[in-house]
């Protein structure tokens, strides 16, 4: 064996991963490969945040990805992984404050220029980490064609649709209640709002009656609003309060006389039946305000600080203001009551802090006629398919029940809303670009959603508002979209929409959806709980493709997976022996070149199993990945690469490798080394390095495996006589060695091995091929016959078309014999008992393939022949005993 072709003892995966991502990046490989008649396949990477490095979640999602974007770059697509990162407004704008305290600072210190000049740096940093993340995973992206979403040619896009959505009257301008950050000082859609269950209280307060004829009692959680309290309400059919609507009460603390209006929005059956009306501080209440024309009195300012409306409160904390105000309300005697309670209370996504029911003028989406249309869109062929399936009716049911999209945020990082404001007439412009004078205008401060930009990935990489883009004809819609369940909402949806109203088509064909990465102990991994897992720690210790073959094969699409160490050394172990049976097939292959290669010649039954094998792993592997069910074609690839080949055919090959027949040794190795090849193939998408490392040295044609060809199923390869009578060798060779086991007998020891044919194939099979059984049972006598007396003293196990008897005297007890016998009956019991379960449902046999019902009834025979076969031994036993 050459010294350049030879493999390290041991496998190393900081030697074997190397260098190698910056030789894949330098051939270009990772190009689409200019085929138009190719069929194309493109997939856009979900941007990830530059708020910080990539974390488990982010590994797991671009290794899908990735698998299938090689798998079809093998299978000779021209494939497209376009890769970008997301500007994340509010998430790294708090990142850059928060950074900016620590020196003492503000943004508004800085102004807005300069502070936008230091997120940019920040963007830079980040933005080389993650890309660093990426080729340590060896994620085989185009960089060439990388976006970012503030880029010109995005920013574009993103101006396109505002002013187009305006002018179709899509896009308005009103005064809400919103949900709103104090911490970050911005507006917040509904799905960036987490709901927590915290203990709070109820308080019950008295407001007095203007006419002084008594008090109405009110319950609220929140009594700082009571400041803008602008009417009482009342139901009105509640015949408790017929003489009260219409009267006014005091506002305590404030001591102004507000109405008393009646409301179906009043629930009788809860609390009093009365509540105070706060419009600009909760929804519901700027409903029942706007249909009784009520005045709108807000009490904060945007950091959540009480402002001049609040008269004595004025620059207090929200919260401080609630103690403040309980402790007041006690003391002129109007606080009743005060009930704890635990209740869900709205939280800011990305600050933490307590949101803010409040009034506010922003940008919103009428989401209605964009909704119908994407739910539409799910009944016809063009229908984006989500795997699982069950994914579909969550979008259905979500966009069936969308509130219009709050798009405006207050920040100074993101796409500046393409409004302008005239300074002296106050007329508003929407357009593409500023107005002509535009010293006379003043552009509107707040900035886009980022999930606004977001939703036009799919096409604004691809060139759109240029139709024309050759990247656009050619690669959109992408093919597959890979992503988890919990952006589904903010994401996945609005790609759906906005690219059928602006582009006519799906942004995707296909939508996998995976879980979340957990703890071990299954919890949410998270930076409180102390549990996350960086994943370039696991690189460190395991190498990538370890990494990448535990997250292929962690859970079944759209399932949550649990992270777990111990996973980790089986996926080492497992690349470990793929490593020794590679040097194994090396050492043997010396010198060979791919012209060498030779399958034409005479196989044993060994060569023509290995290759029917393959075949059939080959075929179902395919399938697999096109389902997604990586997870599936996984244990196909381990049970396939580490049981027949590793195992069984190589322990086969030394038959003829240690033998003297020069031509057979040559088909042997031939088929070896073509064995191996395709196994590098079929695992190249998962583990791209050390199947690169280990190809490189095998006999081959081409650059790299990453533009190598995929396995195809070779018919002629196909031998169900060779891979039944394999079985049943296999089956004789793991009964004589678990009968050894047993009676504690090394396979060093020679034995006597009596084999009883009941099947006329069997028989002429095992004669054939005596010299396997030779090498691994090491028989001192073996005989095969169909004519067979059972010896009273021996071990036997029962075969697909044989048993087989292991005199062993002196080292049997016969009573542990038959209880080990009437185990192994109760086994075939079992399996009877299931098969034929199978068959006498008749849903079942209608169904199902005519071939797999065959199957079943070809098992039922194997097994009522194996269960008679046991009875029998024990009942000859029993005799003796």
């Amino acid at each position: 064996m050459t010294e350049e072709n030879n493999l390290s003892t041991k496998y190393n995966p900081q030697e074997v991963e190397a260098g190698r991502y910056e030789k894949w990046l330098e051939k270009d490989l990772f190009k689409p490969n200019g085929d138009k008649k190719a069929e194309p396949y493109s997939i856009v990477i979900p941007p990830p945040n530059v708020t910080g490095k990539l974390h488990l979640g982010h590994a797991w999602d671009t290794t899908l990805q990735d698998m299938i974007i090689r798998q079809k770059r093998m299978q000779g697509f021209d494939t497209l992984w376009l890769p970008g990162m997301d500007h994340a407004g509010i998430a790294t704008q708090a990142k850059v404050e928060e950074k900016l305290r620590e020196q003492g600072i503000s943004r508004y210190d800085l102004g807005r220029e300069k502070f936008v000049d230091q997120v940019w740096e920040w963007k830079e940093e980040y933005a080389s980490h993650i890309r660093e993340q990426w080729s340590k995973l060896g994620l085989s992206l185009d960089y060439g064609r990388e976006r970012f979403t503030l880029d010109d040619g995005l920013s574009e896009a993103v101006r396109t649709v505002f002013v187009k959505l305006y002018e179709k009257d899509l896009i308005y301008r009103g005064e809400y209640i919103i949900n709103w950050d104090p911490k970050a000082r911005t507006a917040l859609s509904d799905i960036e709002v987490i709901h927590k269950d915290i203990e709070g209280a109820f308080y019950h307060m008295t407001y007095p009656l203007a006419d002084g004829s008594g008090v109405l009692e009110i319950a609220t959680t929140r009594p700082e609003t009571m400041l803008g309290d602008t009417a009482v309400a009342v139901h009105p059919e509640d015949e408790r309060y017929q003489s009260y609507i219409g009267k006014t009460v005091i506002l305590p603390l404030v001591d102004k006389e507000i109405p008393i209006i009646a409301d179906e929005y009043v629930d009788m059956e809860f609390g009093t039946g009365v509540v105070k009306i706060t419009p600009a501080h909760d929804p519901n209440d700027f409903e029942v305000g706007n249909r009784h024309d009520l005045p709108r009195v807000n009490v904060m300012n945007e950091d959540g600080t009480m402002n001049d409306l609040a008269g004595n409160y004025k620059g207090m904390d929200r919260f401080a203001a609630r103690k403040l105000i309980v402790s007041d309300l006690k003391e002129i005697g109007r606080l009743e009551k005060i009930e704890t309670m635990v209740h869900s209370v709205g939280h800011s996504e990305r600050t933490g802090v307590v949101v803010e029911p409040r009034l506010s003028t922003q940008w919103f989406v009428k989401m209605a006629p964009l909704a119908k249309e994407a739910m539409a869109n799910q009944e016809t062929e063009n229908a984006v398919e989500f795997f699982p399936p069950r994914f579909d009716q969550t979008f259905i049911r979500w966009m069936d029940n969308v509130h219009d999209w709050v798009i405006s945020r207050q920040l100074w990082w993101g796409h500046q809303i393409p409004a302008w404001y005239h300074n002296e007439t106050g007329e508003m412009y929407v357009g593409m670009e500023a107005p002509e004078d535009v010293e006379n205008w003043t552009q509107d401060a707040d900035v886009l959603d980022t999930w606004f930009s977001s939703a036009l990935w799919p096409f604004s990489t691809m060139g759109w508002p240029d139709e024309s883009n050759e990247d656009f004809k050619r690669y959109f819609p992408t093919s597959t979209l890979v992503t988890g369940y919990d952006i589904i909402f903010f994401w996945v949806s609005r790609m759906i929409f906005q690219s059928l109203e602006f582009t006519g088509k799906r942004p995707f064909k296909n939508v996998l959806m995976h879980g979340l990465i957990r703890a071990e102990d299954g919890r949410k991994m998270s930076k409180s709980l102390g549990n996350g897992i960086d994943p370039m720690e696991v690189i460190e210790k395991y190498g990538a493709d370890a990494l990448r073959w535990f997250l292929s094969n962690g859970s079944a699409p759209g399932q949550d997976m649990r992270f777990s160490y111990e996973r980790m050394d089986a996926s080492w172990n497992f690349i470990n022996k793929i490593w020794n049976a590679s040097r194994f097939v090396l050492m043997n292959v010396e010198t060979m070149t791919v012209d060498q290669i030779d399958l034409s010649g005479e196989k044993t039954v060994a060569d023509r199993w290995i290759l029917t094998r393959l075949n059939e792993t080959v075929e179902k592997v395919t399938e697999l990945f096109d389902r997604f069910e990586f997870g599936e074609a996984g244990r196909q690839l381990y049970n396939f690469i580490w049981d027949d080949f590793c195992d069984w055919y190589i322990e086969m090959s030394k038959e003829v490798l240690y033998g003297e027949n020069e031509a057979s040794k040559q088909t042997t190795r031939s088929i070896l080394v073509y064995t191996l090849d395709q196994i590098l193939r079929l695992l190249h998408p998962i583990m791209p390095f050390v199947t690169e490392e280990i190809w490189s040295k095998l006999p081959h044609e081409g650059e790299s495996l990453v533009v190598a060809d995929y396995p195809v199923v070779h018919p002629e390869f196909n031998d169900k006589q060779a891979a039944n009578g394999m079985e049943v060798l296999k089956e004789l060779i793991r009964a004589v060695r678990n009968i050894r086991s047993e009676v504690n007998t090394p396979l060093s020891k020679p034995i006597t091995l009596l084999i009883k044919t009941n099947d006329e194939a069997v028989d002429k099979f095992l004669v054939e091929n005596t010299s396997y059984i030779e090498r691994f049972c090491n028989p001192e006598e073996l005989v095969i016959a169909a004519q067979l007396t059972a010896p009273d003293l021996a071990m036997s196990a029962v075969l697909t078309g044989a048993e087989i008897y292991l005199p062993l005297a002196g080292l049997i007890n016969i009573e542990e014999e038959i209880v080990r016998l009437e185990k192994e009956l109760d086994k075939w019991d079992k399996e009877v008992k299931r098969v034929q379960g199978k068959l006498s449902n008749e849903r079942f046999v209608a169904n199902a393939p005519e071939e797999v019902v065959a199957t079943e009834k070809e098992k039922e025979k194997d097994y009522l022949e194996k269960q008679a076969a046991v009875k029998e031994r024990i009942q000859s036993l029993r005799t003796i005993s």
